[in-house]
């Protein structure tokens, strides 16, 4: 192969290839960092700490980005008519580059604490009314993971009318389009073994449920116990019963999801809690660690809340924020579970066995998550998320498809997604 630089100046050489600098827009990048007291009167030079405020404040930005790429190209993959095994790793290797992300910008408020509250009080009043809350890209996250605004804490102004606009049209397609744990519950519906038809996982694990807490009331009829231990015991009998109800009967779940104490759906829910008691089965590895993200992404996210929320009540204590927010008192309310994106995957230790508990697989069920089917071929036990076909009505698929491609061409705003 020939030298590309052959029979050109050193001059020349630089000007024709690809440059760091050019290829990363450095001088975009580098410029953007423009303090505003030092327009302020009475100053000759910027506040020294405002340099940093602002490039930390764009890290977050680039981050949530990077966040948006990775969850719209994860969220496509399970909205796929067919999603097969190969697609897995692909979801796998980027829900945890999130989760790495999370971690990284959630210990970047400890760079912004190298500030002391008077530093910070030097430029704060200069940025108003400019706030946090402001943030776009950080709604789009919140609506694209599965906020929804019922659970969200009301506020005046509501967090929308912050925006006008491209940048409010496309907040509106982020609420309107089918968020990640929509995408998750319908991947879940098609777990294999739950219907009637199969494995009939419900009936077996109500069965197994009863069995368990029948034995758990035995105890309490030895003669060596004392009344105490006794009435203890049927207590806890009593709950547990209570507790197992809920997720064995449909419409008792159903009234959970109305009262907003669980977000997916009685079907989905059951698959969940079918991959975790088999987790250790071939073809359940893989979608018990897309679970397990989608709760380290939802814990990071709470981090992320609270080490702001604790960053803000050191630097302004309980004063109103630069946006007209209650600043501390409303970001301490998003602390909650409420804000809890896969409440549910969490509460499902609830509802784990105990090993010797867990009902038997079947001779047909094992070798269903044992073996590796092609994912054109029909399954005739039942089917499995990561071979499934996907039940999206024509209104999703184009809610879908019509929100991705305005974010996507949001460049007030600078969103982008990536489907590859």
């Amino acid at each position: 192969m020939s030298c590309p630089f052959k029979n050109k100046s050193p001059e020349e050489a630089v000007k024709s290839s690809l440059h760091y600098a050019s290829y990363l827009q450095l001088d975009k990048l580098l410029s953007s960092q423009v303090p505003v007291s030092g327009n302020a009167a009475g100053r000759s030079q910027p506040v020294h700490d405002e340099h940093l405020f602002i490039t930390v404040h764009q890290v977050f930005e680039l981050w949530f980005k990077q966040i948006l790429v990775e969850l719209f190209s994860v969220r496509h993959i399970l909205l796929e008519p067919v999603v097969d095994e190969g697609s897995m790793l692909t979801i796998t290797t980027r829900l945890n580059r999130v989760v790495m992300i999370m971690k990284l910008f959630t210990d970047q408020f400890a760079i912004l604490e190298t500030m002391t509250p008077m530093d910070f009080l030097d430029f704060r009043d200069m940025l108003a009314p400019a706030s946090g809350f402001q943030s776009l890209q950080f709604r789009i996250v919140e609506n694209l993971l599965g906020v929804k605004k019922e659970h969200r804490v009301c506020l005046t102004p509501h967090y929308t009318e912050v925006f006008a606009g491209q940048a409010e049209k496309i907040l509106a397609e982020s609420e309107e389009g089918p968020s990640l744990l929509v995408a998750l519950e319908k991947w879940l519906e098609r777990t294999p073994g739950l219907d009637g038809n199969g494995f009939n996982f419900p009936q077996r694990y109500a069965v197994a449920v009863q069995d368990m807490l029948k034995e758990e009331l035995n105890a309490s009829e030895s003669d060596s116990m004392t009344d105490a231990e006794r009435a203890y015991i049927q207590q806890s009998h009593a709950r547990d019963q209570q507790l197992f109800d809920s997720i064995l009967q449909p419409e008792k779940h159903e009234e959970a999801v109305q009262k907003g104490e669980r977000r997916l759906s009685h079907k989905a829910t059951l698959g969940a809690l079918l991959i975790f008691l088999y987790r250790d089965e071939p073809r359940f590895n893989e979608p018990f660690k897309v679970l397990q993200l989608m709760m380290d992404i939802d814990s990071c996210l709470m981090k992320w809340r609270h080490n702001h929320v604790a960053m803000v009540q050191r630097f302004l204590g309980t004063r109103i924020g630069t946006g007209g927010s209650s600043g501390y008192l409303y970001l301490r309310s998003t602390v909650s579970d409420r804000y809890k994106i896969f409440l549910d995957l969490f509460n499902l230790s609830s509802f784990i066995l105990p090993r010797h508990h867990i009902p038997l697989l079947t001779v047909e069920m094992r070798a269903l998550l044992t073996s590796h089917h092609d994912s054109r071929q029909c399954n005739p036990v039942g089917e499995h998320p990561s071979f499934s076909t996907a039940r999206m009505g024509d209104h999703t698929r184009k809610l879908m498809t019509s929100q991705d491609v305005k974010i996507s061409q949001g460049s007030e705003v600078g969103l982008c997604r990536a489907d590859n």
